[in-house]
């Protein structure tokens, strides 16, 4: 019997790495999902030719690897009539908040490997921190690098809380920069420029903002200065900005983030 790789839940984060592994060529009977919602199971079939099963079987002793992608708070449920069939594999979460004792000890499975994407994921741009217990080996580590790849870039940190820090800036960080083009849509807006004028140019411009300093390898407080003349229209806005406190409204931001991820980890990921 040939191994696969099971999914418990097929949410939009699930799809998302389904959906990279289909692109990426492996094949419908190399993938397996538990999901209870009749219809995520018929869209999950239609879409990626995949067998969705109700409930978890015997079936999910093939599992080379098991993806957890349900609600964390939905965990301890979902692993009971999983955990029978999955203990020699490895786990890969990409839950909010639980901590690798519980996965390991609801489970009862040695190599755990933690993860915390973000919804850019869903289009292959999104960016996962990933903490791997103990147990793991260099072959699940490359095993979970297969997975995810297609998602996006991959960083490890070596220290579990450090999750919490990658899931106040990069996992809610997507957020933020929405609410940064809000803002500068609606000033555009104010100013005269039509909605649509005003998204494209917002849009562009973070995008484009984005890509230069990922490409340049200049510090981003360098290119700021490159763009910003004294006396020019860029330093009236930043010194506008700096007088709001905006740069220390954005690390208290994080702060906030980082404590409510702290908070989170403490509620559903004790074991």
């Amino acid at each position: 019997m040939s191994s696969c790789i099971a999914f418990i839940g097929g949410g939009n984060m699930a799809g998302a790495i389904l959906g990279g592994l289909r692109r990426a060529g492996l094949a419908a009977e190399d993938l397996l999902v538990v999901e209870p919602m009749e219809a995520q199971r018929a869209r999950l079939s239609t879409e990626f030719g995949i067998t969705a099963l109700a409930s978890a079987d015997a079936s999910l002793t093939r599992a080379q690897a098991v993806v957890w992608a349900v609600k964390p708070q939905l965990f301890q449920e979902a692993a009971a009539p999983v955990a029978p069939f999955v203990a020699q594999a490895l786990q890969l979460s990409v839950m909010a908040g639980l901590r690798s004792d519980a996965i390991a000890t609801a489970t009862s499975a040695a190599r755990v490997v933690r993860g915390m994407p973000n919804t850019p994921a869903l289009i292959g741009q999104g960016i996962t921190g990933l903490f791997a217990r103990a147990g793991v080996t260099d072959d699940d580590r490359a095993l979970v690098a297969r997975l995810l790849q297609p998602t996006g870039r991959l960083v490890w940190v070596d220290r579990e809380e450090d999750l919490d820090t990658v899931t106040a800036l990069s996992g809610s960080g997507p957020a933020y920069f929405f609410y940064v083009i809000e803002h500068l849509m609606a000033a555009a807006q104010a100013l005269g420029l039509s909605e649509r004028q005003a998204r494209e140019l917002a849009l562009a411009t973070c995008g484009g903002a984005a890509a230069l300093a990922q490409h340049s390898g200049e510090a981003p407080a360098a290119l700021r200065e490159k763009v910003t003349s004294k006396g020019g229209t860029t330093h009236a806005a930043l010194t506008s900005l700096q007088a709001d406190g905006v740069g220390a409204a954005l690390e208290r931001a994080v702060q906030a983030a980082h404590r409510r991820a702290q908070e989170l980890g403490d509620e559903f990921g004790r074991a």
